[in-house]
């Protein structure tokens, strides 16, 4: 897709995109992002970008996939019940699943802790052509294993590497990889699902009240959520300490649902349009020899032999 004709769809979707991204370029404060934002549209009007982002997305991974020089990486952070699972069932509904994986990190198996933290999410980086979801990440290693020291001690690090600096080493550490990836050819975005500590609450809520979601409480859940004001300092310095312009974060308003897949989808969007991706070109002596099959088959449909 030449610059030409991009332009409108990157003017369009601009909206929902530039006001919620942070580059690293100049100061970030969490609590100056609402997690209320609606980008002055309703629910008929978002349903209509959302669908409309559906439609692009599906022809851009067709192209991803056959081009095969690029991939896509998207991170998912944010609290319990921020709607991590259903944005990504929502963005990614009629996509070809062959040209996407979701991987979700949970609790670290003996086998992951006996490996570098990296580890287990450098396995899981999407093929070029391919779109890797990340429900979590490598970043939960600067989260929650920050606000529950205890994680870090059974992570088998020697002792004298655990120093008050950890966690600045750990956001050089992942900003080197995340610039290494880029180099290669993996476009990155990351989504933190901005929620409130009320709509949580609300959501949970819903959770017990109705059986059908009964299987998506946890107790656990209630007492991270005792922990909020240390999770949200730990996300305010996280973001701050890797947003780059190869790999930058999305502060994404989360108390509406339909909101969120708006500024997700416009932003996965957005990117994959300036990759100018195209399906590849057959040469002259290919599109010969498929007129000389298109003709055997044309004849056998006349009973030819």
């Amino acid at each position: 897709m030449s610059k030409k004709s991009s332009q409108p769809l990157a003017d369009a979707l601009k909206p929902y995109v530039a006001p919620f991204r942070y580059d690293g370029s100049g100061e970030f404060h969490l609590k100056s992002h609402k997690t209320n934002a609606k980008g002055g549209l309703d629910k008929d009007k978002a349903t209509k970008i959302i669908e409309a982002n559906r439609e692009h997305l599906s022809d851009f991974q067709e192209k991803l996939y056959a081009q095969d020089r690029w991939s896509l990486l998207l991170i998912f952070q944010g609290m319990d019940a921020a709607g991590k699972d259903s944005a990504i069932k929502s963005v990614f509904d009629g996509v070809d699943p062959q040209g996407c994986e979701v991987t979700a990190f949970k609790q670290p198996s003996t086998r992951e802790l006996d490996h570098d933290y990296l580890w287990r999410s450098n396995i899981a980086l999407p093929e070029r052509g391919r779109i890797g979801i990340f429900n979590r990440s490598y970043y939960e290693e600067c989260l929650v294993v920050r606000v529950h020291p205890e994680i870090l001690a059974k992570q088998k690090i020697p002792p004298k590497l655990v120093t008050k600096d950890i966690w600045r080493d750990r956001f050089e550490d992942i900003s080197a990889m995340e610039r290494h990836l880029a180099r290669s050819g993996t476009v990155i975005l990351k989504f933190f699902l901005n929620v409130s500590k009320e709509e949580q609450r609300e959501r949970f809520l819903a959770r017990l009240e109705e059986p059908a979601k009964n299987w998506k409480f946890s107790m656990a859940d209630i007492g991270e959520r005792g922990l909020w004001a240390k999770y949200q300092a730990a996300y305010q310095d996280m973001i701050h300490h890797t947003s780059t312009r190869h790999a930058p974060w999305h502060i994404v308003p989360a108390d509406h649902k339909w909101f969120a897949r708006v500024v997700i989808g416009s932003a996965i969007v957005s990117a994959l349009d300036k990759l100018d991706l195209k399906f590849p070109e057959v040469d002259k002596a290919d599109r010969s020899e498929f007129g000389k099959v298109r003709a055997a088959l044309l004849k056998e449909g006349k009973g030819g032999k």
